[in-house]
């Protein structure tokens, strides 16, 4: 009897074992009607992922350009970019001297030696016409018995400089109260600094511009990607002095801002 029944569910359990071990084989899948050929390896889903840039990494890429390091004496018949780099170099020094004699807040005798004074001669330093010293913490003195006659034109070069100084004539004396630091005139100091780092950049540009033609001019005889180059060569130290202008600011408005 319990023979007969196992016989009658047999045909019952074959398709069940059938379903599950065919179900798996049979689901559908986007790979399932890629053609396989005997040769050809088979790998799991995970691995024939196609892989892209994400935006940062683009981002990344694209604000990393290669660096240029041209050797000048094998393009002097070009231009001579040791020329161009003292140049440019040049740009940064002046700005360092203008922010040292025009923007500094520690007032002292020598704080007045670039002050330049126009007279019918020319223009000359103020040290040069006229002895200073301090005569205290609060007042510098100007004694101009030696160019008597430059001493109006001392007092308004004075008065015109950037160092909020206010001077007072006595015969060929003058007398220059040393002003207080205040917020509002370290603040005014800063926005000087900005424009004196713009000219900077003007200049810096004017080289740049002039070393780029030069090269330019000089095609003949020499190919375009060397001239390009050359090109990317002057930028590249362009940009490197800009960042130091950039630098030089910072640090300026950080000490005058205090």
């Amino acid at each position: 009897m319990a023979l007969n029944q196992l016989n009658l569910l047999r045909p019952l359990l074959c398709q069940t074992l059938v379903r599950q071990v065919r179900s798996p084989l049979l689901a559908p899948s986007r790979f399932s009607r890629l053609p396989l050929n005997p040769g050809t390896p088979c790998y799991p889903p995970a691995a024939c992922s196609r892989l892209y840039a994400t935006k940062k990494s683009k981002a990344k890429a694209k604000g990393q350009s290669a660096k240029v390091n041209i050797n000048s004496a094998l393009v002097e018949d070009i231009i001579s970019l040791d020329e161009v780099r003292q140049d440019m170099t040049a740009v940064l020094s002046a700005l360092k001297d203008d922010f040292t004699r025009n923007l500094s807040i520690r007032t002292s005798a020598g704080a007045l030696d670039h002050i330049v004074v126009t007279t019918q001669d020319g223009k000359f330093p103020l040290n040069q016409l006229g002895q200073i010293s301090m005569k205290s913490p609060q007042v510098i003195m100007v004694n101009m018995s030696s160019f008597p006659e430059a001493t109006v034109a001392a007092t308004r070069a004075l008065r015109e400089s950037s160092m909020n100084l206010n001077p007072e004539v006595d015969g060929t004396i003058i007398k220059v109260p040393v002003p207080k630091v205040t917020r509002e005139h370290r603040e005014n100091l800063t926005k000087l600094a900005k424009q004196l780092s713009n000219k900077a950049k003007d200049s810096l540009r004017k080289v740049r511009t002039n070393a780029v033609t030069q090269a330019k001019r000089a095609k003949e005889g020499h190919s375009e990607d060397t001239i390009r180059l050359v090109e990317k060569q002057i930028q590249q130290m362009s940009d490197n002095i800009a960042a130091d202008i950039d630098k030089q600011v910072a640090a300026k408005t950080k000490e005058l801002l205090g």
